[in-house]
């Protein structure tokens, strides 16, 4: 699992930051906001999707760049199954911090610090693939730009199947690069806005992509997920209906982590999708991407009640958890 790792810092400012500003002097802005409430999480596409298939019972590879203030959170990750013995610490910067302030109306004041992510390009993948015997599927989540392509030029050099999750980052990257990304992918990731993005940078219509990779997966949130392929007729998902919507970072990553499982359990692509929409659905009801806890009873019950009994009973008896 390449990608990013980070550490979230989330403030709360309990007035409206519109009344601070003074539009003739917007050229002048400095400053500060008393803030009432800090919350730190751990966070990062891959330590998020990472810990999902840990709690299922996997042991994932992580691959990514850190600070050497990422002990604690190396812990915490190995606790849950992550296997973080290929996590590149940088010798001069930190961990990648995002830090954001909302204010009483919800708007944002927020600042992104790539920090070690940036080494993540040095990164080789042929030694990982020694240690550990091979490697099944290569996840290329979001990451620095320049890491996220060699890793794909990589996996197709040394025949390891990948999965192309391009993410937030498509917005940052052009066509050629996104176009290196997704050539050859046995699995393309993608939410509804993203696939608008990839096709409008790519240049390529829906068929092009469907020719050149496995299977494109796309979640539509509420609306469940589609799987197409060049090949088959497209498998329709839908979610599972959310007790208490409470946090909806980190919910993209859970129904990867939920996805990949499937597949690593040999179960169908239908079957993968159910896991992680169920997994999705929990993580949207949990303040924070890694902060919240599996039953094996409890998961299977959610299965049935969307997907029925027989859905539930081929899931649970792949569950470890």
């Amino acid at each position: 699992m390449t990608g990013s790792i980070a550490t979230d810092h989330l403030m709360v400012f309990p007035g409206k930051f519109s009344e601070q500003f003074v539009v003739d002097q917007l050229d002048k802005v400095s400053l500060s906001f008393l803030v009432d409430q800090l919350e730190v999480r751990r966070g990062g596409v891959a330590a998020n999707i990472c810990f999902g298939l840990g709690s299922l019972g996997m042991n994932p590879i992580l691959v990514g760049a850190v600070g050497a203030d990422f002990d604690e959170y190396r812990a915490w990750l190995e606790r849950h199954g992550v296997d973080t013995k290929s996590v590149h610490v940088s010798r001069t910067k930190h961990t990648s911090r995002f830090l954001c302030t909302t204010d009483q109306v919800q708007a944002q004041i927020a600042t992104f610090y790539a920090g070690a992510m940036e080494e993540a390009r040095d990164i080789e993948l042929r030694p990982i693939a020694d240690r550990v015997g091979g490697l099944d599927l290569v996840i290329v989540a979001p990451n620095d730009p320049l890491a996220m392509v060699r890793h794909t030029e990589e996996c197709r050099a040394l025949g390891i199947p990948f999965a192309a999750d391009p993410s937030q980052q498509l917005a940052r990257m052009e066509g050629p690069e996104i176009r290196t990304l997704v050539e050859g992918a046995a699995y393309l990731f993608t939410n509804e806005y993203e696939t608008s993005l990839l096709l409008k940078e790519t240049g390529w219509s829906e068929s092009e992509v469907l020719d050149r990779v496995g299977y494109w997966v796309k979640t539509y949130g509420p609306e469940g997920v589609r799987i197409e392929s060049k090949d088959t007729e497209p498998l329709v998902v839908p979610a599972v209906k959310v007790i208490d919507e409470v946090d909806p970072t980190g919910v993209g990553d859970a129904f990867r982590a939920g996805f990949l499982w499937g597949l690593h359990a040999k179960l169908s692509l239908e079957r993968s999708a159910q896991v992680g929409c169920t997994l999705a659905a929990i993580v949207l009801e949990t303040v924070g991407t890694q902060e919240y806890t599996l039953d094996r009873a409890e998961f299977s019950k959610r299965v049935a009640v969307t997907y029925g009994g027989d859905a539930a009973a081929e899931i649970e008896s792949k569950l470890r958890v």
